[in-house]
């Protein structure tokens, strides 16, 4: 098996996922301005928008990794592909909040199956001696277009308005359906489907879940709750800290950051391992999120990007390579569903968790916290993960051995 990393697969694959997630950031941000200025809506209503979204994709991503494994990757991907570029294009015959909403949780469909799709075919197509270095770029892809999408999505949307503003939306997922089609989906994938096992009588957890990635999606779980306060509250609190005209190089900080560490972190993983890339990057979390709470000025509110970047930033893809790694040959739809939905369920509840307390006790104090909530995450790692790293990379590195 060839180890090269960069080919004609690859790259369509990441371009695949950075301009889809664009696209998500993009209407992430827009979306509720458009429901407020032209159906006059209100914030409550944005809410349900935004967790309309996520449910659909939340939960289609349990059932989407039981039909990769039941009628195969390319079915799965190419539906998905339909369903998120014909989503982006209705988004133009919206005239009312329950349409608005309907085509929400059609997106978030198309979304929950597509981001499970790709995330398995990218585990497929890398060699695993470069797995780490590998997923981490993949990861990138997402983290570059989290701070794309915004920038361009409210620069369109205040310039231009909501039509062109939905046209770029369509042009970005129309790019990204483009680079899908240009991916060689792996071979064995029809093998794969002569190997189902059909006529299953009934739904087992394990058939939804994959068991084996739990333990490293619960950790991503814990620590998503407090990137949760960041995504959805950093503008609110870089205003009440009078801090607006450099909130919106909060996140280009956070993925230079990320870009600089990128070549080493994935490298050191396929080297040593999780644990020396896990520990360093929680640590680096909990010291952005303690720099923020104590940002007065626009240096420390930068400088804190740099590290939440290093920090959550590198803990998302490792933990996803992990939960991937010590899947079963043929369950790593399942699990690539079982950590993205885990994760995202982590973003949601963390959401609703930070507006309450964030209101009550104010954000800077609620920042203060999480840095200690992150680092009690050391222990939370160690025991759901850490601790057996070792013997699990042992046992990745028998497997790759009896492959070859």
């Amino acid at each position: 098996m060839s180890n090269r990393l960069w080919t004609k697969d690859y790259i369509s694959v990441c371009l695949t996922t950075f301009f889809m997630f664009l696209n998500y950031y993009y209407l992430l941000v827009t979306i509720p301005i458009y429901l407020i200025q032209d159906l006059q809506g209100n914030t409550a209503q944005a809410g349900l928008l935004v967790a309309a979204f996520y449910v659909a994709a939340i939960f289609i991503r349990f059932v989407a990794g039981r039909w990769i494994e039941s009628f195969g990757i390319k079915k799965v991907f190419i539906v998905s592909l339909i369903i998120y570029l014909g989503a982006a294009f209705m988004y133009f015959l919206t005239t009312s909040l329950f349409s608005l909403l309907i085509l929400r949780v059609i997106h978030g469909i198309g979304f929950g199956m597509l981001t499970t799709a790709t995330g398995t075919i990218v585990a497929t197509i890398i060699p695993n001696s470069r797995k780490g270095e590998g997923m981490g770029y993949y990861g990138l892809m997402m983290n570059i277009s989290m701070a794309l999408g915004p920038f361009v999505g409210l620069l369109t949307m205040n310039q231009w308005g909501s039509f062109v503003m939905f046209a770029v939306s369509a042009v970005s997922v129309l790019i990204g359906t483009f680079t899908a089609f240009l991916i060689s989906l792996p071979k064995q994938d029809k093998k794969d489907e002569m190997i189902i096992q059909p006529k299953k009588k009934g739904v087992k957890i394990n058939d939804l879940i994959e068991l084996s990635a739990l333990r490293i999606s619960l950790v991503s779980f814990y620590f998503a709750i407090v990137y949760s306060s960041i995504v959805s509250f950093v503008s609110v609190y870089a205003e009440e800290r009078q801090l607006t005209e450099v909130a919106s190089y909060f996140f280009i900080v956070y993925v230079i950051a990320l870009m600089i560490s990128r070549p080493f972190t994935g490298k050191w993983f396929d080297q040593h391992g999780a644990n020396v890339i896990m520990i360093p990057s929680i640590i680096s979390f909990a010291l952005g999120m303690f720099l923020l709470s104590q940002a007065s000025g626009a240096f420390l509110f930068l400088l804190s990007a740099a590290f939440i970047g290093l920090g959550w930033g590198t803990i998302f893809p490792t933990a996803q390579t992990v939960a991937i790694q010590i899947a079963p040959s043929n369950r790593k739809g399942t699990a690539t569903a079982t950590y993205l939905s885990t994760m995202d369920s982590g973003i949601g509840i963390g959401s609703v968790i930070v507006g309450i307390l964030g209101a009550q006790i104010g954000y800077s104090t609620l920042y203060l916290y999480s840095s200690i909530f992150v680092i009690l995450g050391l222990l939370v790692y160690y025991f759901l993960h850490g601790k057996e790293s070792h013997n699990i990379r042992e046992q990745i590195n028998e497997q790759a051995l009896e492959v070859k």
